[in-house]
């Protein structure tokens, strides 16, 4: 059809014309949108109407698009405004689905809600992307990536996302918060038997490489929060970044089992993350403060099994946010000037997952709220990881 081939033309430059994507990128508003594309497709002698505009980048509030066909797809990696958002199967193999994400910058908690925003502009929604694994891999070696300053690991619920928003808060940083597509390349090992070792370590390297490209022009440095249970794979990341330096985040196992019981991560979740993941081979789904012990004690216990590997530094969550200026950053290479130092600090009193929110302690009501149930699962699983890992953190501590 005339129109499919006029979109697919309009798909194409927009691909490849910088300026066309500084038209087009930055509008929300749906008729002004397609007002702008059809003028600019006509300035480029491509001939369509609004209405085909329009039906290509209708409003999705729930995000469902992006699991929906209609991608074009292509061997080489799309401009470096584009990220990818997620890995999916299909019947040629694994797929990388990319989106564009123009010059923005990722301040949200989560990566998912950078994706969420991104999707609410309808070049995003228009211009959508697919390279298969394949390829994403094959030709990587072109693109420019900065290399990561250091990977935030964490027990949960103990501070990793104050540590990235704070980062965050600077222009010069690339932060990116537990993104789903480096999950997947993670557990690929597990899903794709001999998928790991030097394989699975090329294909995170070169997740980790697509996250890093300069879009914006100015960044210098690059930190990846990583998922909760990705402790589990440090060998997988020495292996791909043997260089890179990495921290461990903690706190007191009775305040994170309190919030997981308040309300729980995914990780917690048996029909989410399977408990064979974390080495559990049976549980009694009745205990469930016991299960959410346990799953702790797996995730702090592969920081103590690969800690004597080196590059690793571990931080109790009641350091913060101070740490972050006199352990963290040091660990990790980069130096920082004041005015970088009080536009960190002035983060650190808002609620870091909720932007805008004033800050609150609360490990004194957790530890108030704390059942007995709870009392007698941290005893039994997660006090000895604990002493172990403030051992660690003492020995390190002038």
């Amino acid at each position: 059809m005339a129109e499919d081939h006029a979109l697919a033309r309009l798909h194409a430059l927009a691909m490849a014309d910088a300026a066309v994507r500084s038209a087009l990128g930055d509008i929300v508003d749906l008729d002004q949108f397609a007002a702008t594309a059809v003028a600019t497709a006509a300035t480029h002698g491509i001939s369509i109407t609004p209405d085909a505009i329009a039906s290509s980048v209708r409003p999705d509030p729930l995000g469902m698009a992006r699991w929906t066909s209609g991608l074009t797809s292509g061997a080489v990696w799309p401009p470096a405004h584009w990220l990818p958002i997620q890995v999916v199967p299909a019947a040629n193999g694994l797929q990388i689905d990319w989106a564009y994400f123009g010059n923005r910058r990722l301040i949200e908690p989560f990566f998912e809600d950078s994706i969420r925003h991104a999707l609410r502009t309808p070049l995003a929604r228009m211009v959508r992307y697919r390279t298969s694994l394949h390829d994403f891999i094959g030709r990587a070696d072109a693109e420019f990536s900065l290399k990561p300053s250091g990977f935030i690991f964490h027990m949960s619920r103990c501070g990793s996302t104050l540590v990235a928003q704070m980062l965050a808060a600077l222009p010069e940083n690339i932060v990116i918060s537990e993104a789903a597509p480096i999950d997947t390349i993670v557990q690929l090992g597990r899903a794709v038997p001999g998928a790991a070792n030097d394989q699975q370590a090329k294909a995170l390297a070169t997740m980790v490489a697509a996250f890093g490209r300069r879009r914006g022009g100015g960044e210098r440095r690059y930190f990846i929060k990583l998922d909760s249970w990705h402790t589990l794979s440090l060998p997988l990341f020495r292996r791909a970044f043997p260089n890179v330096p990495w921290v461990f985040l903690y706190r007191d196992p009775i305040e994170v089992l309190v919030s997981q019981m308040r309300q729980s991560g995914t990780q917690m979740v048996p029909e989410f993350m399977h408990p064979s993941l974390y080495g559990i081979e049976s549980y009694d789904p009745t205990q469930t403060e016991d299960y959410y012990a346990r799953v702790l004690r797996a995730v702090c216990q592969a920081v103590l099994d690969d800690f004597g590997e080196g590059g690793g530094l571990v931080v109790n969550y009641r350091d913060l946010p101070e740490a972050l200026f006199t352990q963290i950053l040091p660990h990790f290479g980069v130096a920082f000037d004041a005015r970088e130092g009080e536009t960190m600090r002035a983060v650190a009193s808002q609620d870091a997952k909720a932007p805008g929110s004033q800050f609150t302690g609360d490990s004194d009501s957790k530890q108030r709220e704390a059942t007995p149930a709870i009392h007698a699962a941290a005893g039994r699983h997660l006090d000895g990881v604990y002493r172990a890992l403030e051992a660690l953190r003492t020995r390190a501590t002038p």
